[in-house]
């Protein structure tokens, strides 16, 4: 009997192994809160915010972080696969870490894509790829609101519980989030129409000119793995010039030289553009500051806009 025992228990541990040692056991705290991963800042802040004193939430992507470039160290695989549910935004933004998404869910982990909540007829083509989507999706605030509901499924099969709170915090969420969409227009209002022209770094703020009456023009494509080219730098400056464009606009995340020479390129034409303040595009301000929830960075990102356009 003993010969058949030694051979069963080699393969448990090379299963465990494989598996990054994923039990029915959730991994919870020693204060008992469930551990919940999210790849952005902007998923974290949510999940805090709905998962309220039940979860832990770790970010992958801190502040200034760009998504689209961003590789999973090995502590972030085992950090994944630890927890107890893991988001992330889909849309490919987080394009190098799909083999990991598939594996984890390949092992039972509980994974959430919360672009699968999302009105397929809300998403926005990619400008640099036809057959794909923009995955800018927390720039319209009523296609975040569907994200939210959808890591609130997330949650209540993390902890059906607690199914009841997580619905209460989802309620007081979208209130807010529908202030915050008010907000936006009220203060977008205060610009001409055919003033609104936001140019920056990379075309991350489709969703937002198109939830808020904007014509929008990024330098570089929607992922900043595309490189803005000597015509692309030539053919934005000359539009600047044509419309006599105020601002344009840095991101956090994105380097400031292209824009830097974009401004030097529309002065070579004898117009001045000035650089109209930071944008927070593909993650959320600091910890600590008035800008590091969702909701705080995008009154924050209006508010820069509206002052430098107006």
């Amino acid at each position: 009997m003993k010969k058949f025992i030694i051979p069963i228990l080699i393969l448990c541990i090379l299963t465990l192994s494989i598996t990054g040692c994923n039990t029915s056991k959730k991994n919870t705290t020693a204060d008992g809160k469930h551990r919940v991963v999210a790849t952005t800042t902007m998923l974290a802040d949510m999940a805090k915010t709905l998962g309220e004193d039940y979860v832990e939430v770790k970010g992958l992507m801190g502040p200034g972080i760009d998504p689209h470039l961003y590789k999973a160290s090995a502590g972030d695989v085992k950090l994944m696969q630890k927890a107890d549910m893991v988001v992330y935004n889909g849309v490919h933004l987080e394009g190098k870490m799909g083999e990991i998404f598939e594996n984890l869910t390949g092992i039972d982990k509980l994974v959430v894509n919360v672009s699968n909540g999302v009105d397929k007829d809300k998403l926005l083509v990619s400008q640099d790829n036809s057959n794909a989507h923009d995955p800018h999706i927390w720039f319209d605030v009523n296609i975040w609101k569907q994200a939210a509901v959808e890591l609130t499924k997330g949650l209540k099969t993390l902890d059906s519980e607690h199914a009841n709170k997580f619905d209460e915090n989802l309620k007081a969420y979208l209130i807010e989030l529908d202030k915050l969409d008010k907000y936006i227009k009220d203060r977008a209002s205060e610009i001409p129409a055919e003033k609104r022209i936001l140019i920056t770094a990379h075309d991350a703020f489709n969703y937002f000119g198109n939830a808020y009456g904007f014509q929008v023009k990024g330098l570089q494509g929607i992922s900043t793995a595309s490189e803005a080219g000597t015509s692309d730098l030539r053919n934005l400056a000359n539009f600047i010039v044509k419309h006599e464009i105020k601002a344009v606009f840095v991101e956090s995340s994105v380097p400031k030289k292209n824009i830097e020479a974009l401004q030097e390129a529309v002065k070579a034409q004898g117009f001045e553009v000035k650089i109209g303040g930071e944008l927070y595009s593909d993650s959320l301000g600091d910890a600590g500051s008035p800008d590091e929830t969702y909701i705080g960075t995008f009154k924050a990102n209006i508010d820069t806009i509206v002052d430098a356009l107006k």
